[in-house]
C-alpha cells in the first residue's frame, strides 16, 4: 500500500462523560476510589480519497489513581474533565493529519504540554495524558474502521510514513524498524490477572455486614472459584511494613490453597526505601518460600517522578522482576528506570496508546519484559486494553478488574462480548471482536448516551 496515502485528517470530535459507581471502595495507595468517570470520544475523520469513518475511544478518569494530592476529588475530577473538554476544541483547531501514530506523537510533543501550563499546570503530567488518551485511542480506531483493518495490523512500513528512528533512541538502533516488528501475533483466550484490592475482605471473619448483596463474589475464595483465575496482584500500602507483609501472606496462604500459580505485589509508588521492599521479600522467601517462589515480579514501590526520585533499584530487581507502571508514561522514563535497574515496563492504553506503543517498542529493542495492567476499564475501555496486551506477548496476560468493581456498567458490552467481559477458566476471550478498527461493535451494543459535553448529539450511539 503506498506510503503517505493513508493520511486521515481529524473533521468532528464528539466528547461525553459517562458517570460509574463501584459497588465496593478501590485503594490506590492512600486515595480511595468509590466513583469514576468515563471520558468517552467520538471522532469523524477523512481520508484524502474523501471517504469517511467513526471511531471511538474511551478512558475512565481515575482521579485517585492519576493524581494523589491533599486537594479535594472535586477539584481535582472538575480538573479532569475540564481538560478533556479543552484537548476536544484544541484537537479540532490544531489541524494535524496523518496516521494516529504519528498524530499522537506529534500532537504529545508539540501542543499538549503547553495547553497544560496553559490550564492546569498543578495537574500531573499523568493526568494530562489519561486525559488525551480517549482522543487518541478513538483515532486508532477511526483509520482502522476508513482502512478495513485491525487497530493494531497497521503500524507498518505499510502503513506509516517514518520508521522508528524518527521517534526513539538511539536512533541508528531503530533505523528500518517500526511498531509492527516488536509486537506479536495475538494471543486468545489470554490469561488474566485478579486485583485483590486493600479493602477487600479476604475471608468471613473479616465481612463487616454492608457488602453489596448483588450476586457478585466478594471474598477471594469465591472470585476464584468462580472465574477459575490463576493469578493475583496484590495492593500493599508500601508504609506499613507489618500489615504489608502480614497481607500478603495471607492472600498467598489462600492462592496455596486454591490452586493460584501467580502472583505479584503493587506498592502503588508509596515506598521511598528499596529495603522495605528487601525485607518483605527476604522474610518471604526465609518463612514461606512457596509464595515467595509464587511472585512473578513486583509492580512500581517507588515514586513514579524517576527525575525527583533517582533511586537505585538494582537490589530490588536481583530479587524479583521489577516493573514500572505509572513511570513509564514516556519512553525516555523507560530508559531511565532500566539504568536505575528497572527491568520490565507495565503499559496502559490510558497514558495514550501512542506512547504505549513507543514505550513497548524501546522496552524490547534493549531486553525488558512487558506486562499490560488495568486502570478499572470499564465498557469500551476494556477493549484496546486487552487488545494491546494480546499484541505486546506480555509475560502473562493481562490484568482486567472492571468486573470486580463495577460489573453492571458493561453489561451492555457483556452481551456482544462475553469473553471479555466476564472472566472464564482464569482467561479472557477475544474472538467477538470485529475485523476493523478495535472491533468493538458499537451498533450491536447499542448504549444510550448523555448528552455530550462537546460537539453534535449523535442519534443511534
Amino acid at each position: 500500500m503506498p506510503t503517505g496515502l493513508n493520511a486521515i485528517h481529524l473533521r468532528e470530535v464528539t466528547l461525553y462523560f459517562l458517570p460509574v459507581t463501584t459497588r465496593v471502595p478501590l485503594k490506590f495507595g492512600s486515595q480511595v476510589l468509590r466513583e469514576v468517570t468515563c471520558a468517552r470520544v467520538r471522532v469523524i475523520v477523512e481520508g484524502r480519497d474523501g471517504r469517511r469513518a467513526e471511531g471511538w475511544g474511551e478512558t475512565p478518569l481515575s482521579v485517585p489513581w492519576v493524581w494523589p494530592s491533599e486537594l479535594s476529588y472535586g477539584e481535582r475530577h472538575e480538573a479532569l474533565k475540564d481538560f478533556c473538554i479543552r484537548i476536544a476544541t484544541d484537537l479540532q483547531d490544531f489541524g494535524l493529519s496523518g496516521h494516529p501514530f504519528e498524530i499522537g506523537f506529534a500532537y504529545q510533543r508539540d501542543r499538549l504540554g503547553v495547553l497544560h501550563g496553559e490550564a492546569h499546570p498543578e495537574m500531573p503530567h499523568l493526568a494530562a495524558l489519561v486525559c488525551l488518551s480517549p482522543f487518541d485511542i478513538a483515532l486508532y480506531d477511526a483509520f482502522g474502521n476508513l482502512h478495513g483493518v485491525r487497530a493494531f495490523e497497521m503500524l507498518d512500513a505499510s502503513w506509516l510514513q517514518s520508521d522508528l528512528s524518527m521517534y526513539l533512541e538511539p536512533a541508528e538502533r531503530f533505523k528500518g524498524r517500526y511498531p509492527a516488528d516488536y509486537l506479536s501475533v495475538p494471543r486468545s483466550p489470554l490469561p488474566v490477572w485478579h486485583l485483590v484490592g486493600g479493602l477487600d475482605p479476604l475471608e468471613r471473619d473479616e465481612l463487616s455486614g454492608e457488602e453489596p448483596e448483588d450476586g457478585y463474589p466478594v471474598l477471594l475464595s469465591d472470585w476464584i472459584r468462580r472465574d477459575g483465575l490463576k493469578c493475583l496482584k496484590v495492593k500493599l500500602r508500601g508504609n506499613d511494613m507489618a500489615w504489608d507483609y502480614a497481607r500478603l501472606l495471607k492472600v498467598g496462604r489462600i492462592a496455596e490453597a486454591e490452586g493460584i500459580e501467580w502472583l505479584t505485589t503493587d506498592f502503588n509508588c508509596t515506598v521511598t526505601d528499596t529495603r522495605y521492599v528487601n525485607d518483605i521479600l527476604d522474610r518471604l522467601r526465609d518463612e514461606a518460600p512457596r509464595i515467595y517462589g509464587m511472585i512473578l515480579y513486583v509492580e512500581q514501590p517507588f515514586p513514579y517522578d524517576l527525575e525527583a526520585h533517582r533511586i537505585d533499584v538494582h537490589s530490588v530487581s536481583a530479587r524479583k522482576p521489577l516493573f514500572m507502571d505509572e513511570s513509564a508514561h514516556d519512553w525516555k522514563f523507560v530508559r531511565m528506570g532500566r539504568e536505575l535497574g528497572w527491568t520490565g515496563v507495565a503499559l496502559k492504553t490510558c497514558k495514550t496508546l501512542t506512547g504505549a506503543l513507543l514505550s513497548l517498542c524501546w522496552a524490547r529493542e534493549h531486553g525488558m519484559a512487558l506486562m499490560v495492567q488495568d486502570l478499572t476499564n470499564p465498557m469500551l475501555a476494556q477493549i484496546p486494553h486487552v487488545l494491546l496486551a494480546a499484541y505486546a506477548d506480555t509475560i502473562m496476560g493481562v490484568e482486567s478488574n472492571g468486573m470486580q468493581f463495577y460489573p453492571e456498567a458493561s453489561r451492555l458490552e457483556e452481551a456482544v462480548h462475553p469473553g471479555l467481559f466476564r472472566r472464564r477458566a482464569g482467561s479472557l476471550d477475544l474472538s467477538t471482536l470485529g475485523a476493523a478498527g478495535f472491533g468493538y461493535r458499537v451498533a450491536e451494543i447499542g448504549r444510550a448516551l448523555p448528552p455530550p459535553v462537546v460537539g453534535e448529539e449523535v442519534s443511534g450511539s
